[in-house]
């Protein structure tokens, strides 16, 4: 895409941001991209204003995405939950979290719970975390206590769900059946964003923006382990081995490779401007790394050290979520579509791995 074409629809994106406001407009049809071969397989479709993150559920194959408008320190003046088909990326249905003594329970954070048909969110804004039925959209509960909740990841084998609360430096568990609070670990001056759990431990691991580490906290243990990363680390994701942990760079622009047994950065890959989010890829093992002020997606073979391709998105991308299909949703906060609605970006299998195409939702044969 002709580099005037992104300045104008970047310049579109912030007269947006500064209005920041209004009703959430939905739509849903789905425009083919077109460009260089590592983006010949994408689609994007704008859907609603306020577009935050969102998390694919295999077991209902669905994505969910969160959307909240409202810029602090005003009010937020809309928010919903979507269910969007992710084959022809159109909205499925919009529910509208309740409202708390007059305030409504925006979402931000957003990941399901496929064992118990559920999603966890984040109300960053009212300091809690809410849980929703799959099913039907229902609010099913609201724990609070949890102080700026940015991020959430659900361990179904384990029945415990984390959530990073930037605002006090905690790692919050909870029972995924019970709903209830069984576990709080607390790192005094640090500021949790980005989550991942080891699949097979049970270890979580919470990106430090603050302080440009990694927090580990083991089953079992209420004490923290501080590996370093790059500066200003906002998104994390670890290996399939679980010894490896990437982390995305918003100060510095870059993936930071980080060995967990030695607990030292052996590579960093310089992406773009404002890395935000980021993803793996199942099979290929590659690493999708969301650039939000670059406006790309830099696809990432970490053994390298190398940027192997780059696919161009709609200004602004928030987030990037990786199917077990090796199918990647991005979604983004660029304003750019007919009534300044945000967008949705979906990069197929074969362009982060030449060769194989795996349909959205399909479980790979690696």
């Amino acid at each position: 895409m002709a580099s005037l074409d992104r300045r104008v629809r970047r310049a579109a994106a912030t007269a947006v941001a500064l209005a920041f406001g209004g009703a959430l407009a939905l739509t849903g049809t789905a425009a083919a991209g077109s460009g260089n071969p590592v983006r010949s397989h994408t689609a994007a479709v704008p859907l609603t204003q306020g577009l935050y993150q969102s998390a694919y559920s295999e077991r209902n194959d669905a994505l969910w995405a969160t959307a909240s408008v409202g810029q602090p320190p005003a009010p937020v003046t809309a928010s919903r939950l979507l269910r969007i088909d992710p084959g022809t990326l159109e909205v499925e249905a919009a529910y509208t979290p309740p409202t708390n003594n007059g305030t409504v329970e925006a979402v931000y954070g957003i990941d399901v719970d496929d064992e118990h048909n559920t999603l966890w969110v984040t109300n960053t804004r009212n300091n809690s975390v809410a849980v929703y039925s799959q099913e039907t959209g229902r609010h099913l509960a609201t724990r609070l206590n949890v102080n700026h909740s940015r991020e959430v990841v659900v361990d179904e084998k384990r029945d415990v769900v984390w959530v990073s609360a930037f605002g006090d430096g905690a790692l919050v568990a909870f029972d995924s059946r019970t709903l209830k609070e069984i576990k709080r670990v607390t790192v005094l001056g640090s500021g949790p964003t980005g989550l991942s759990v080891n699949e097979r431990t049970g270890a979580v691991y919470a990106a430090d923006f603050t302080n440009s580490r990694i927090i580990e906290v083991a089953p079992g243990s209420r004490a923290s382990r501080l590996v370093p990363t790059g500066n200003g680390p906002l998104s994390l994701a670890l290996s399939s081995d679980g010894r490896t942990a990437y982390t995305a760079d918003q100060t510095s622009g870059t993936m930071s490779v980080v060995d967990l047994r030695k607990g030292i950065v052996v590579k960093s890959v310089a992406t773009g401007e404002g890395a935000k989010s980021l993803a793996v890829e199942p099979c290929s093992g590659r690493v999708l790394v969301a650039n939000r002020l670059a406006g790309t997606v830099s696809v990432v073979d970490p053994r390298a050290g190398t940027v192997v391709g780059s696919v161009v998105t709609e200004a602004y991308p928030n987030h990037v979520e990786v199917t077990d299909g090796g199918t990647a949703y991005v979604v983004d906060k660029s304003g750019s579509g007919p009534a300044g609605e945000d967008g949705l970006t979906r990069i197929g299998p074969s362009a982060q791995a030449p060769g194989r195409n795996v349909a959205a939702g399909r479980r790979p044969a690696c």
